[in-house]
Protein backbone atom coordinates (compact mmCIF):
# COMPACT_ATOMS: atom_id res chain seq x y z
CA UNK A 1 0.00 0.00 0.00
CA UNK A 2 1.63 3.46 -1.30
CA UNK A 3 4.45 1.97 -2.88
CA UNK A 4 4.58 4.20 -5.87
CA UNK A 5 5.17 1.72 -8.95
CA UNK A 6 4.60 1.41 -12.72
CA UNK A 7 1.87 -1.23 -13.44
CA UNK A 8 4.00 -3.04 -15.75
CA UNK A 9 7.00 -3.50 -13.11
CA UNK A 10 6.07 -7.31 -11.84
CA UNK A 11 9.52 -7.87 -10.28
CA UNK A 12 9.58 -4.41 -8.04
CA UNK A 13 5.87 -5.66 -7.05
CA UNK A 14 6.54 -8.67 -5.69
CA UNK A 15 9.92 -7.90 -4.38
CA UNK A 16 7.79 -4.97 -2.40
CA UNK A 17 5.53 -7.14 -1.16
CA UNK A 18 7.79 -9.81 -0.13
CA UNK A 19 9.86 -7.25 2.03
CA UNK A 20 6.74 -5.76 3.12
CA UNK A 21 5.47 -9.62 4.58
CA UNK A 22 9.30 -9.53 5.68
CA UNK A 23 8.78 -6.68 7.91
CA UNK A 24 5.54 -7.46 8.74
CA UNK A 25 6.02 -10.31 10.70
CA UNK A 26 9.48 -9.12 12.35
CA UNK A 27 7.56 -6.47 13.89
CA UNK A 28 4.04 -8.41 14.34
CA UNK A 29 3.93 -8.69 17.96
CA UNK A 30 5.20 -4.64 18.69
CA UNK A 31 1.93 -2.75 19.37
CA UNK A 32 3.87 0.75 18.57
CA UNK A 33 4.32 -0.74 14.78
CA UNK A 34 0.35 -1.06 14.76
CA UNK A 35 -0.39 2.40 16.06
CA UNK A 36 2.09 4.09 14.07
CA UNK A 37 1.11 2.20 10.61
CA UNK A 38 -2.64 3.02 11.59
CA UNK A 39 -2.37 6.71 12.22
CA UNK A 40 0.44 6.90 8.86
CA UNK A 41 -2.35 5.38 7.13
CA UNK A 42 -4.66 7.76 8.35
CA UNK A 43 -3.21 11.15 6.47
CA UNK A 44 -2.36 9.23 3.19
CA UNK A 45 1.69 8.08 3.96
CA UNK A 46 3.66 5.83 2.16
CA UNK A 47 5.74 3.30 3.94
CA UNK A 48 8.63 5.40 4.26
CA UNK A 49 6.80 8.17 6.25
CA UNK A 50 6.29 10.63 2.80
CA UNK A 51 3.29 12.30 2.06
CA UNK A 52 1.64 11.43 -1.50
CA UNK A 53 -0.90 13.26 -3.29
CA UNK A 54 -3.33 10.03 -4.58
CA UNK A 55 -6.01 10.87 -7.39
CA UNK A 56 -8.33 8.08 -7.76
CA UNK A 57 -9.73 7.15 -11.21
CA UNK A 58 -12.69 5.23 -12.05
CA UNK A 59 -13.77 4.07 -15.72
CA UNK A 60 -15.53 1.43 -17.74
CA UNK A 61 -14.36 -0.77 -20.59
CA UNK A 62 -16.47 -2.85 -22.94
CA UNK A 63 -15.41 -6.39 -22.03
CA UNK A 64 -13.27 -7.42 -25.49
CA UNK A 65 -9.78 -8.89 -25.42
CA UNK A 66 -6.93 -6.71 -25.06
CA UNK A 67 -8.75 -3.54 -23.74
CA UNK A 68 -7.73 -3.30 -20.04
CA UNK A 69 -4.00 -3.29 -21.43
CA UNK A 70 -4.86 -0.44 -24.40
CA UNK A 71 -6.72 1.60 -21.06
CA UNK A 72 -3.20 1.32 -19.12
CA UNK A 73 -0.83 2.05 -22.12
CA UNK A 74 -1.35 5.99 -21.02
CA UNK A 75 -0.63 5.36 -17.53
CA UNK A 76 2.71 3.85 -18.91
CA UNK A 77 3.63 6.52 -21.61
CA UNK A 78 2.91 9.38 -18.81
CA UNK A 79 5.09 7.70 -15.95
CA UNK A 80 1.96 7.77 -13.97
CA UNK A 81 2.36 5.55 -10.84
CA UNK A 82 -0.43 3.23 -9.94
CA UNK A 83 -0.65 2.07 -6.11
CA UNK A 84 -4.02 0.09 -6.43
CA UNK A 85 -6.33 -1.65 -9.33
CA UNK A 86 -9.34 -3.46 -9.14
CA UNK A 87 -12.31 -4.81 -11.39
CA UNK A 88 -15.58 -5.76 -10.64
CA UNK A 89 -18.49 -6.51 -13.51
CA UNK A 90 -20.54 -3.16 -14.46
CA UNK A 91 -23.95 -2.50 -12.66
CA UNK A 92 -25.02 -0.35 -15.61
CA UNK A 93 -24.44 -2.76 -18.64
CA UNK A 94 -23.75 -6.45 -18.38
CA UNK A 95 -20.90 -6.05 -21.41
CA UNK A 96 -18.63 -4.09 -19.74
CA UNK A 97 -16.30 -3.49 -16.49
CA UNK A 98 -15.49 -1.07 -14.09
CA UNK A 99 -11.89 -0.93 -12.71
CA UNK A 100 -10.54 1.45 -9.93
CA UNK A 101 -7.15 2.67 -9.97
CA UNK A 102 -5.09 5.12 -7.42
CA UNK A 103 -2.10 7.06 -8.49
CA UNK A 104 0.68 9.19 -6.69
CA UNK A 105 1.74 12.08 -7.30
CA UNK A 106 -0.99 12.81 -10.71
CA UNK A 107 -2.03 15.88 -10.88
CA UNK A 108 -2.78 19.01 -13.17
CA UNK A 109 -1.42 19.17 -16.77
CA UNK A 110 -0.02 15.18 -16.45
CA UNK A 111 -3.67 13.99 -15.05
CA UNK A 112 -5.72 16.23 -17.80
CA UNK A 113 -3.64 14.31 -20.47
CA UNK A 114 -4.34 10.81 -18.77
CA UNK A 115 -8.02 11.42 -19.20
CA UNK A 116 -7.89 12.09 -22.73
CA UNK A 117 -6.08 10.13 -23.48
CA UNK A 118 -8.23 7.58 -21.18
CA UNK A 119 -11.39 8.85 -22.69
CA UNK A 120 -10.25 7.15 -26.16
CA UNK A 121 -10.48 3.95 -24.89
CA UNK A 122 -12.86 4.28 -22.04
CA UNK A 123 -16.83 4.43 -22.44
CA UNK A 124 -16.73 6.40 -19.28
CA UNK A 125 -14.26 8.55 -17.12
CA UNK A 126 -14.43 9.64 -13.77
CA UNK A 127 -11.79 11.31 -11.53
CA UNK A 128 -12.57 11.18 -7.57
CA UNK A 129 -15.57 12.61 -7.01
CA UNK A 130 -14.52 15.90 -5.47
CA UNK A 131 -16.97 18.20 -7.12
CA UNK A 132 -20.40 19.22 -5.60
CA UNK A 133 -22.35 18.51 -8.86
CA UNK A 134 -22.26 14.44 -10.21
CA UNK A 135 -22.00 14.88 -13.93
CA UNK A 136 -21.35 11.66 -15.97
CA UNK A 137 -17.85 11.99 -17.38
CA UNK A 138 -15.55 14.91 -16.44
CA UNK A 139 -12.65 16.31 -14.64
CA UNK A 140 -13.26 16.53 -10.91
CA UNK A 141 -10.16 18.64 -10.13
CA UNK A 142 -9.77 22.27 -9.15
CA UNK A 143 -13.49 23.12 -8.48
CA UNK A 144 -14.94 24.87 -5.52
CA UNK A 145 -18.53 24.56 -4.42
CA UNK A 146 -20.30 26.83 -7.05
CA UNK A 147 -22.09 28.81 -4.01
CA UNK A 148 -18.52 30.60 -2.53
CA UNK A 149 -17.79 33.94 -3.80
CA UNK A 150 -14.30 33.20 -5.17
CA UNK A 151 -13.07 35.02 -8.25
CA UNK A 152 -13.22 33.05 -11.09
CA UNK A 153 -9.37 33.00 -11.20
CA UNK A 154 -9.19 31.64 -8.44
CA UNK A 155 -12.16 29.13 -8.76
CA UNK A 156 -9.91 27.43 -11.32
CA UNK A 157 -7.00 26.66 -8.88
CA UNK A 158 -8.55 26.23 -5.42
CA UNK A 159 -9.10 22.52 -5.21
CA UNK A 160 -12.41 21.83 -3.94
CA UNK A 161 -13.61 21.23 -0.67
CA UNK A 162 -16.81 20.90 1.43
CA UNK A 163 -19.04 23.66 2.16
CA UNK A 164 -21.26 21.74 4.30
CA UNK A 165 -21.31 19.00 6.54
CA UNK A 166 -23.70 16.92 4.78
CA UNK A 167 -21.02 17.38 1.85
CA UNK A 168 -18.76 14.59 3.62
CA UNK A 169 -21.06 11.98 2.07
CA UNK A 170 -19.39 13.14 -1.50
CA UNK A 171 -15.80 11.76 0.03
CA UNK A 172 -16.33 9.98 3.05
CA UNK A 173 -16.67 6.30 0.76
CA UNK A 174 -13.18 7.36 -1.13
CA UNK A 175 -11.34 5.36 0.23
CA UNK A 176 -7.84 4.79 -0.89
CA UNK A 177 -7.05 1.31 1.42
CA UNK A 178 -7.29 -1.08 4.65
CA UNK A 179 -11.60 -1.61 3.72
CA UNK A 180 -12.81 -5.01 3.41
CA UNK A 181 -10.10 -6.48 1.10
CA UNK A 182 -7.01 -7.36 3.20
CA UNK A 183 -3.40 -7.73 1.97
CA UNK A 184 -1.92 -11.07 1.70
CA UNK A 185 0.16 -10.33 5.03
CA UNK A 186 -2.59 -9.46 7.25
CA UNK A 187 -3.00 -11.19 10.68
CA UNK A 188 -6.85 -12.10 9.41
CA UNK A 189 -6.13 -12.81 5.52
CA UNK A 190 -6.65 -16.68 5.49
CA UNK A 191 -9.63 -16.31 8.63
CA UNK A 192 -13.24 -16.74 6.51
CA UNK A 193 -14.50 -15.17 9.61
CA UNK A 194 -12.81 -11.97 10.21
CA UNK A 195 -13.41 -11.50 6.65
CA UNK A 196 -16.69 -11.53 6.53
CA UNK A 197 -16.81 -9.35 9.73
CA UNK A 198 -14.58 -6.91 8.19
CA UNK A 199 -17.31 -6.66 4.67
CA UNK A 200 -19.89 -5.85 7.35
CA UNK A 201 -18.36 -2.88 8.87
CA UNK A 202 -17.10 -1.81 5.34
CA UNK A 203 -21.25 -2.43 4.34
CA UNK A 204 -22.25 -0.20 7.03
CA UNK A 205 -19.70 2.85 6.91
CA UNK A 206 -20.96 2.55 2.93
CA UNK A 207 -24.65 2.98 3.39
CA UNK A 208 -24.28 6.03 6.13
CA UNK A 209 -24.88 9.38 5.71
CA UNK A 210 -25.11 12.38 7.14
CA UNK A 211 -27.64 13.25 10.09
CA UNK A 212 -28.36 9.30 10.32
CA UNK A 213 -26.88 7.76 13.85
CA UNK A 214 -24.18 5.09 13.56
CA UNK A 215 -25.43 1.68 13.30
CA UNK A 216 -25.14 -0.30 16.72
CA UNK A 217 -22.86 -3.71 16.50
CA UNK A 218 -22.97 -6.39 18.82
CA UNK A 219 -19.33 -7.95 19.02
CA UNK A 220 -18.53 -10.94 19.16
CA UNK A 221 -16.92 -12.86 22.94
CA UNK A 222 -13.52 -12.46 20.76
CA UNK A 223 -13.62 -9.55 19.25
CA UNK A 224 -14.61 -8.20 23.27
CA UNK A 225 -11.47 -10.11 24.96
CA UNK A 226 -9.18 -8.70 22.37
CA UNK A 227 -9.96 -5.09 23.22
CA UNK A 228 -10.04 -6.05 26.84
CA UNK A 229 -6.82 -7.45 26.78
CA UNK A 230 -5.41 -3.87 24.91
CA UNK A 231 -7.48 -1.77 27.53
CA UNK A 232 -6.07 -3.63 30.41
CA UNK A 233 -3.05 -2.59 29.75
CA UNK A 234 -2.91 0.79 28.41
CA UNK A 235 -4.73 2.11 31.48
CA UNK A 236 -2.12 0.65 33.95
CA UNK A 237 -0.43 3.27 31.95
CA UNK A 238 -2.67 6.47 32.02
CA UNK A 239 -2.44 7.88 35.39
CA UNK A 240 2.01 8.55 35.38
CA UNK A 241 1.72 8.99 31.20
CA UNK A 242 -1.01 10.32 29.64
CA UNK A 243 -1.44 14.40 30.24
CA UNK A 244 -3.82 16.02 32.84
CA UNK A 245 -6.75 16.66 29.98
CA UNK A 246 -6.55 12.93 29.40
CA UNK A 247 -6.83 11.67 32.46
CA UNK A 248 -9.29 14.02 33.50
CA UNK A 249 -12.05 12.96 30.68
CA UNK A 250 -11.40 9.26 30.59
CA UNK A 251 -13.68 8.55 33.49
CA UNK A 252 -16.26 10.28 31.78
CA UNK A 253 -16.16 7.91 29.01
CA UNK A 254 -16.19 5.56 31.37
CA UNK A 255 -19.76 6.82 33.37
CA UNK A 256 -21.30 8.09 30.05
CA UNK A 257 -19.99 5.75 27.07
CA UNK A 258 -19.12 2.32 28.17
CA UNK A 259 -15.62 2.38 28.74
CA UNK A 260 -14.30 -0.95 30.66
CA UNK A 261 -12.43 -4.11 29.53
CA UNK A 262 -15.50 -6.19 28.92
CA UNK A 263 -17.35 -3.40 26.96
CA UNK A 264 -16.25 -2.50 22.83
CA UNK A 265 -18.33 1.37 23.54
CA UNK A 266 -20.41 2.04 20.62
CA UNK A 267 -19.38 4.44 18.61
CA UNK A 268 -23.10 6.25 18.43
CA UNK A 269 -22.80 6.93 22.31
CA UNK A 270 -19.11 7.95 22.20
CA UNK A 271 -20.03 10.31 19.45
CA UNK A 272 -23.48 11.73 21.05
CA UNK A 273 -21.32 12.36 24.38
CA UNK A 274 -18.58 13.89 22.15
CA UNK A 275 -20.95 16.39 20.73
CA UNK A 276 -22.71 17.21 24.03
CA UNK A 277 -18.92 18.52 25.28
CA UNK A 278 -17.37 20.16 22.95
CA UNK A 279 -19.46 19.87 19.35
CA UNK A 280 -17.05 17.25 18.11
CA UNK A 281 -19.06 13.49 16.51
CA UNK A 282 -17.71 10.73 14.57
CA UNK A 283 -18.50 9.32 11.49
CA UNK A 284 -17.86 5.52 10.76
CA UNK A 285 -15.79 5.44 7.51
CA UNK A 286 -14.65 1.98 5.59
CA UNK A 287 -11.01 2.37 5.34
CA UNK A 288 -8.79 5.40 5.21
CA UNK A 289 -9.24 8.70 3.64
CA UNK A 290 -6.60 10.61 1.71
CA UNK A 291 -4.29 13.54 3.85
CA UNK A 292 -7.20 15.98 2.29
CA UNK A 293 -10.52 14.76 2.95
CA UNK A 294 -9.71 13.39 6.20
CA UNK A 295 -8.44 16.67 7.25
CA UNK A 296 -11.18 18.36 6.00
CA UNK A 297 -13.70 16.37 8.38
CA UNK A 298 -11.74 17.95 10.98
CA UNK A 299 -12.84 21.10 10.39
CA UNK A 300 -16.53 20.55 10.16
CA UNK A 301 -15.84 18.82 14.13
CA UNK A 302 -16.10 15.37 12.73
CA UNK A 303 -13.58 12.71 13.02
CA UNK A 304 -13.79 9.87 10.47
CA UNK A 305 -13.47 6.76 12.33
CA UNK A 306 -13.34 2.79 11.81
CA UNK A 307 -16.03 0.55 13.98
CA UNK A 308 -13.87 -3.26 13.27
CA UNK A 309 -11.24 -4.24 15.28
CA UNK A 310 -7.70 -6.14 14.43
CA UNK A 311 -7.48 -9.57 14.64
CA UNK A 312 -7.43 -12.22 18.03
CA UNK A 313 -4.99 -13.74 17.05
CA UNK A 314 -2.20 -10.73 17.57
CA UNK A 315 -4.06 -7.91 20.07
CA UNK A 316 -0.70 -6.10 19.82
CA UNK A 317 -0.53 -5.78 16.27
CA UNK A 318 -2.80 -4.07 12.88
CA UNK A 319 -1.77 -2.61 10.19
CA UNK A 320 -4.35 0.10 9.86
CA UNK A 321 -6.67 1.88 12.25
CA UNK A 322 -9.23 0.22 14.19
CA UNK A 323 -12.06 0.62 17.03
CA UNK A 324 -9.02 0.32 19.83
CA UNK A 325 -6.91 3.48 17.76
CA UNK A 326 -10.13 5.79 17.43
CA UNK A 327 -11.71 5.13 20.87
CA UNK A 328 -8.63 4.62 23.24
CA UNK A 329 -6.16 7.02 21.26
CA UNK A 330 -8.77 9.63 19.70
CA UNK A 331 -11.74 9.79 20.52
CA UNK A 332 -11.09 10.89 24.85
CA UNK A 333 -9.55 14.49 23.81
CA UNK A 334 -11.61 15.24 22.09
CA UNK A 335 -13.79 15.57 24.99
CA UNK A 336 -11.53 18.68 26.21
CA UNK A 337 -12.50 21.88 24.38
CA UNK A 338 -8.26 22.92 23.75
CA UNK A 339 -7.73 20.49 21.87
CA UNK A 340 -10.82 19.94 19.73
CA UNK A 341 -10.16 23.39 18.92
CA UNK A 342 -6.66 22.83 17.52
CA UNK A 343 -7.69 19.88 15.99
CA UNK A 344 -10.31 21.51 14.04
CA UNK A 345 -7.85 24.62 13.39
CA UNK A 346 -5.46 22.10 11.44
CA UNK A 347 -8.94 20.86 9.51
CA UNK A 348 -10.11 24.63 8.91
CA UNK A 349 -6.67 25.39 7.78
CA UNK A 350 -6.66 22.59 5.11
CA UNK A 351 -9.83 23.97 3.37
CA UNK A 352 -8.63 24.83 -0.56
CA UNK A 353 -5.04 24.47 0.47
CA UNK A 354 -2.61 23.48 -2.14
CA UNK A 355 -1.37 20.21 -2.11
CA UNK A 356 2.37 21.27 -0.58
CA UNK A 357 0.68 22.25 2.00
CA UNK A 358 -1.44 19.82 2.80
CA UNK A 359 1.44 17.09 3.39
CA UNK A 360 2.83 20.59 5.51
CA UNK A 361 -0.33 19.90 7.85
CA UNK A 362 -0.38 16.15 7.53
CA UNK A 363 3.04 16.31 9.23
CA UNK A 364 1.74 18.55 11.91
CA UNK A 365 -0.81 16.64 12.14
CA UNK A 366 1.09 13.34 12.95
CA UNK A 367 3.22 14.90 15.33
CA UNK A 368 0.41 16.63 17.40
CA UNK A 369 -2.77 14.55 17.09
CA UNK A 370 -1.21 11.38 16.44
CA UNK A 371 2.54 11.45 18.13
CA UNK A 372 1.89 14.42 20.43
CA UNK A 373 3.58 15.50 23.76
CA UNK A 374 3.26 18.18 26.48
CA UNK A 375 5.27 19.53 29.21
CA UNK A 376 3.17 19.59 32.19
CA UNK A 377 4.22 20.55 35.84
CA UNK A 378 8.17 19.73 34.31
CA UNK A 379 7.85 16.71 32.96
CA UNK A 380 6.46 15.16 29.90
CA UNK A 381 2.97 13.62 28.49
CA UNK A 382 1.52 11.98 26.22
CA UNK A 383 -1.37 13.42 24.07
CA UNK A 384 -0.87 11.91 21.03
CA UNK A 385 -3.63 8.81 20.11
CA UNK A 386 -0.44 6.91 18.52
CA UNK A 387 1.21 6.83 21.61
CA UNK A 388 -2.47 6.56 23.90
CA UNK A 389 -3.25 3.41 21.57
CA UNK A 390 0.52 2.10 22.24
CA UNK A 391 2.00 0.13 24.98
CA UNK A 392 5.33 0.12 23.65
CA UNK A 393 5.28 3.36 22.75
CA UNK A 394 3.90 4.95 25.29
CA UNK A 395 6.11 4.11 27.68
CA UNK A 396 9.20 4.88 25.20
CA UNK A 397 8.32 7.64 24.77
CA UNK A 398 8.11 9.60 28.25
CA UNK A 399 10.53 7.22 29.96
CA UNK A 400 13.86 7.06 27.77
CA UNK A 401 16.15 9.37 26.94
CA UNK A 402 17.00 8.31 23.65
CA UNK A 403 14.28 10.45 21.44
CA UNK A 404 14.49 14.29 20.26
CA UNK A 405 12.16 16.39 21.74
CA UNK A 406 11.46 19.85 20.44
CA UNK A 407 9.21 22.07 20.71
CA UNK A 408 6.58 22.61 18.15
CA UNK A 409 6.74 24.93 15.88
CA UNK A 410 4.77 24.46 12.81
CA UNK A 411 7.19 25.89 10.23
CA UNK A 412 9.96 23.16 11.46
CA UNK A 413 7.78 20.43 12.34
CA UNK A 414 6.01 20.40 8.66
CA UNK A 415 9.46 19.68 7.44
CA UNK A 416 10.29 16.88 9.65
CA UNK A 417 10.36 13.69 8.55
CA UNK A 418 9.72 10.19 10.40
CA UNK A 419 9.12 6.87 10.08
CA UNK A 420 5.61 4.68 10.74
CA UNK A 421 7.15 1.10 11.40
CA UNK A 422 9.34 1.88 14.22
CA UNK A 423 9.40 4.03 17.25
CA UNK A 424 9.78 7.39 16.70
CA UNK A 425 13.33 9.30 17.05
CA UNK A 426 11.77 12.73 17.30
CA UNK A 427 8.47 14.19 18.93
CA UNK A 428 7.25 17.58 19.27
CA UNK A 429 6.16 18.83 22.54
CA UNK A 430 3.47 21.34 23.31
CA UNK A 431 3.59 24.64 26.31
CA UNK A 432 -0.54 23.86 26.29
CA UNK A 433 -3.28 23.46 23.81
CA UNK A 434 -3.71 27.05 23.69
CA UNK A 435 -0.10 28.08 22.85
CA UNK A 436 -0.29 25.10 20.13
CA UNK A 437 -3.89 26.67 18.48
CA UNK A 438 -2.02 30.14 18.33
CA UNK A 439 0.28 28.69 16.37
CA UNK A 440 -1.61 26.97 14.22
CA UNK A 441 -3.70 29.77 13.50
CA UNK A 442 -0.34 32.08 12.80
CA UNK A 443 0.84 29.15 10.21
CA UNK A 444 -2.80 28.56 8.38
CA UNK A 445 -1.76 32.68 7.85
CA UNK A 446 0.35 31.88 5.18
CA UNK A 447 -1.01 29.09 3.62
CA UNK A 448 -1.65 30.62 0.27
CA UNK A 449 -5.42 31.01 -0.64
CA UNK A 450 -7.80 33.78 -1.23
CA UNK A 451 -9.90 33.46 2.00
CA UNK A 452 -9.99 32.39 5.64
CA UNK A 453 -11.99 29.65 6.70
CA UNK A 454 -14.61 29.93 9.55
CA UNK A 455 -16.68 27.16 10.54
CA UNK A 456 -20.83 27.97 11.80
CA UNK A 457 -21.63 25.81 13.91
CA UNK A 458 -25.34 26.75 13.47
CA UNK A 459 -25.66 25.92 10.11
CA UNK A 460 -23.18 23.20 10.06
CA UNK A 461 -21.37 25.23 7.34
CA UNK A 462 -17.99 26.70 5.98
CA UNK A 463 -18.17 30.53 5.66
CA UNK A 464 -15.22 31.96 4.00
CA UNK A 465 -14.08 35.20 4.99
CA UNK A 466 -13.45 36.68 1.28
CA UNK A 467 -15.51 40.13 1.21
CA UNK A 468 -15.73 43.17 3.57
CA UNK A 469 -19.86 42.26 3.43
CA UNK A 470 -18.48 39.09 5.63
CA UNK A 471 -16.30 40.43 7.73
CA UNK A 472 -19.11 43.05 8.76
CA UNK A 473 -20.95 40.25 9.70
CA UNK A 474 -18.14 38.71 11.75
CA UNK A 475 -17.30 41.82 13.49
CA UNK A 476 -21.05 42.18 14.70
CA UNK A 477 -21.10 38.70 16.20
CA UNK A 478 -18.13 39.51 17.93
CA UNK A 479 -19.29 42.12 18.97
CA UNK A 480 -22.35 40.97 20.23
CA UNK A 481 -20.27 38.39 22.19
CA UNK A 482 -18.25 41.39 23.41
CA UNK A 483 -21.25 42.96 24.93
CA UNK A 484 -22.71 39.52 26.46
CA UNK A 485 -19.15 39.05 28.44
CA UNK A 486 -18.97 42.71 29.63
CA UNK A 487 -22.51 41.98 30.93
CA UNK A 488 -21.59 38.44 32.55
CA UNK A 489 -18.00 40.44 33.64
CA UNK A 490 -20.25 43.63 35.65
CA UNK A 491 -22.72 41.30 37.38
CA UNK A 492 -19.97 39.36 39.13
CA UNK A 493 -18.36 42.45 39.95
CA UNK A 494 -21.62 43.06 41.73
Amino acid sequence: EGVALSVYDTNAIMESQAAKKQKTESDAEDFNTSSAAAAASYVGMNEEGDVRSTTSIVFSLVHTAGSLANALKPFEALSVNMTHIESRPSKTSSDQYDFFVDCVDCGGDKLKSLVEELKKHAVTVHVSSRSPKEEETSLYYGTIPVHCSLTSAWQSIVPWFPHKCSDLDKVANQIVGCGSGLEADHPGFKDPVYRERRQHFAEIAMNYKHGLPIPRVEYTEAETQTWGTIFRELTKLYPTHACKEYNRVFPLLVANCGYREDNIPQLEDVSNFLKESTGFRLRTVAGLLSSRDFLAGLAFRVFHSTQYIRHGSKPMYTPEPDVCHELLGHAPLFVDPSFAQFSQEIGLASLGAPEDYIQKLASCYWFTVEFGLCKQDGMMKAYGAGLLSSFGELKYSIEEDTPDRRPFDPAKTSEQSYPITEYQPVYFYTESFEDAIEKMRAFAATIPRPFTARYNPYTESIDLLDNVAKLKVMAADIKSDMTRLCHALDKLDN
